[in-house]
């Protein structure tokens, strides 16, 4: 035990793992247009595999809903067995992408954005899992999901089986937030396995009516790509679909990884190295022909509110796939989907960073804007696209806060107005510098000393030279432009003009 210090907390939070991944393994690859089984090939690989590789300790990698859409485009447009050469190939674009160092770039991301995609995520799962708890098939879009649910809950009660079924997740949520309320030594036990032994012999017990999971065998479903699958590289339209499974992947693992370091004070993720553990995941899912793998944000929360401490947890939470997948299939078949539906309300629940949007609200409006409007996204559009608008705002939000200019004008009445500007003129201050330019009469002489800017780009050059050639009238002296060197980095504080 010496050597393995966390094998018992490590140990138990595979089994919470496992437990959240099944249904997102399964969920994902019926959704993507393939055979269920594929999903869960993807989760082993993605525990065993990229689990043992370094990179971030605590992230767990799997089939993730956020490639859903391509995947399915994919199968469609090409097929399920050049499905595997797409991935097989994007994830070597994603080992040459680590070796090169592109990784470390994703570390330079804001820290509302961070907040409003976990908080983008916890909306979709919570809504989307509710339709799972009640046996509801759940809509597309997240809009969809969110808006679906006034009437979902009328159709929960008009059917005894959906209430039977809806009553097992709400139970399933109940004793995992219980749990912490019984006894210490019982807690060694984790809420959410002990929610989902209870849930399984509360349904054998009463013969409810609820679903459960539904897997066949994993042999007949691995294919590695053959001849005929590898001649569709000859299509220029399979290269765009390379490159967008290899550059979403990879910013979903990375953004992800931000995310999950921002949940525990374990070791930092190490971003080459995480893009390399992901290319190789990859790489492997396509000679098996199965889905494309990315970190995910749920299963790794999970991992890490289960108390696991080392990458052991992933690892083992891959070989339980396994084991039960391939070898005991009918073990699978006794859990009540419900009972994991209600596993992810509350994981989706813990990612909604509440106490965050309180503080950033208080302090910095803007970034607490940013957050939520980066989760609104996610909502609406989708993860990958949320997190980019997200990004473009905290950018302009930065550059606007750069952009610091004081405008200042001293006319004594008699002789030319002197308009003195300083700080950093840029395109984002322009109609407000425009506008007090275009107030100065046109009838008095006008010097205008720029050698007090620290910044003066393209555009507001271009205006200011444009002003000072059109603002004189016929008999007044032209205007007067002072420039000067700008410093190196601006050495005083400038209030916003």
């Amino acid at each position: 035990m010496s050597k393995f210090p966390h094998l018992r907390q490590d140990f138990l939070a595979s089994i919470v793992v496992f437990l959240v991944a099944v249904p997102l393994c399964v969920g994902v690859a019926v959704a993507s247009g393939v055979p269920a089984e594929l999903g869960l090939v993807t989760g082993i690989v993605g525990g065993i595999v990229t689990g043992l590789l370094p990179g971030s300790s605590l992230q767990v990698s799997g089939p993730a809903a956020g490639l859903t859409v391509l995947v399915f485009q994919a199968v469609t447009e090409f097929g399920v067995a050049t499905l595997g050469v797409i991935v097989l190939l994007a994830g070597l674009l994603q080992l040459a992408m680590g070796f090169l160092g592109i990784g470390r770039w994703f570390r330079a991301i804001s820290v509302s954005v961070v907040e409003g995609m976990l908080c983008g995520i916890g909306l979709v799962i919570i809504a989307g899992q509710i339709y799972a708890a009640a046996g509801l098939k759940a809509p597309e879009s997240g809009l969809g999901k969110i808006a679906g649910l006034p009437g979902a809950f009328i159709d929960v009660f008009g059917s005894t089986e959906a209430l039977a079924s809806l009553a097992i997740g709400a139970g399933t949520i109940a004793v995992i937030v219980l749990w912490k309320k019984v006894p210490k030594a019982v807690r060694t036990v984790p809420g959410a396995l002990a929610a989902v032994v209870l849930a399984t012999v509360v349904t054998l017990a009463f013969g409810l009516p609820v679903a459960t999971v539904r897997v066949e065998g994993l042999l007949g479903v691995v294919q590695p790509p053959g001849a005929e699958a590898f001649g569709e590289l000859a299509s220029p339209a399979i290269w765009g679909t390379i490159i967008a499974f290899a550059l979403i992947a990879s910013a979903e693992s990375l953004f992800s990884a931000a995310a999950v370091d921002r949940l525990h004070n374990g070791p930092r993720t190490e971003y080459n190295k995480e893009m390399v553990a992901q290319g190789a995941g990859n790489t492997l899912c396509g000679l098996l022909g199965a889905l494309p793998m990315t970190a995910v944000i749920v299963r790794s929360s999970a991992n890490v509110s289960a108390g696991a401490r080392t990458k052991a947890s992933r690892v083992l939470h891959g070989v339980w796939l396994l084991l039960f997948a391939a070898a005991m299939p009918w073990a699978l078949a006794l859990i009540p989907i419900p009972a994991l539906a209600g596993i992810l309300v509350h994981a989706g629940w813990k990612l909604i960073p509440f106490r965050q949007i309180r503080a950033l609200w208080g302090a910095h409006k803007g970034e607490a804007l940013i957050l939520v409007i980066t989760a609104v996204s996610i909502v609406a559009v989708n993860m990958f696209e949320g997190v980019l608008i997200g990004l473009a705002l905290s950018v302009v939000k930065t550059a606007w806060d750069a952009s610091h200019v004081k405008l200042d004008i001293i006319d004594k009445g008699a002789g030319p107005i002197q308009v003195y500007l300083s700080g950093n003129a840029t395109f984002l201050r322009l109609p407000k510098i425009l506008d007090s330019l275009e107030s100065l009469p046109q009838d008095r002489p006008v010097e205008l000393d720029l050698s007090g800017l620290h910044h003066l780009d393209h555009a507001c050059r271009t205006a200011l030279e444009s002003w000072a050639a059109r603002h004189s009238t016929a008999g007044t002296e032209p205007v007067k432009v002072t420039q000067g060197e700008p410093a190196v980095s601006p050495a005083q504080e400038v209030t916003p003009a």
